[in-house]
């Protein structure tokens, strides 16, 4: 899904215009960007958040005071049926916010091309305090869609030492626009639509990188 959360692999690349299951790849040797759930080159949209700013010397999206037009609540009365029967068994991680309020998250952990491609893909629901960590392994201005995507959601985008570098609020159901912060980040969390308003977590805050997703 995400956006899935929340980078758009280039399906004719693989040779099939829907998510099929592979095994997990190795990208500890990659030097370009990870693909899977990437969207086409387009200026992403900024979700009101004024344009890219150095905050000693970081590029960051500010969040803007204002929240986001709400968007309707999932699931979406369209939501595909799960090519694959359910998502598969994802490890667990813990994700925390030291300058936020009562924010801490269990994650899905998301490392293999295919388990980023899927993301939260074809998801009727998720518990306030559940989301999935997408470790794309490298830096870069990553860009996600809601392909297939039937619950909306926030998308945190944290740099390799855990810095918020910008946040794309409340991103809609079934939609192929791409979105992103403008600013190089490692890794996306996806959380429910409005999360981040809720819990008090923005751009420039930290968020803790577990073990296992470095």
């Amino acid at each position: 899904m995400v956006m899935r959360a929340t980078v758009l692999i280039l399906l004719a690349a693989l040779g099939a215009a829907e998510c099929q299951r592979t095994p997990p790849e190795d990208f500890s040797s990659r030097t370009s960007t990870p693909v899977a759930k990437a969207a086409p080159p387009a200026p992403p949209p900024t979700n009101g958040a004024a344009a890219p700013s150095a905050l000693a010397g970081r590029c960051i999206r500010q969040t803007p005071a204002a929240p986001p037009a709400p968007v309707p609540p999932g699931p979406a009365a369209a939501c595909p049926t799960d090519p694959e029967g359910g998502p598969g068994k994802l490890p667990i991680v813990r994700v925390s916010f030291p300058d936020a309020h009562d924010a801490d998250v269990d994650a899905e952990l998301v490392r293999s091309e295919h388990d980023t491609e899927r993301g939260l893909m074809y998801r009727k629901s998720l518990p306030e305090d559940r989301g999935m960590l997408f470790d794309l392994r490298v830096r870069d201005d990553h860009q996600f869609w809601m392909h297939n995507t039937c619950i909306p959601l926030d998308l945190i985008y944290a740099d390799e030492d855990g810095l918020i570098v910008g946040i794309v609020e409340n991103a809609p159901t079934l939609d192929d626009t791409p979105r992103g912060v403008g600013c190089p980040s490692r890794y996306v969390l996806e959380v429910n639509a409005g999360w981040c308003r809720r819990h008090g977590v923005k751009a420039g805050q930290r968020m803790t990188i577990p073990d296992e997703a470095r």
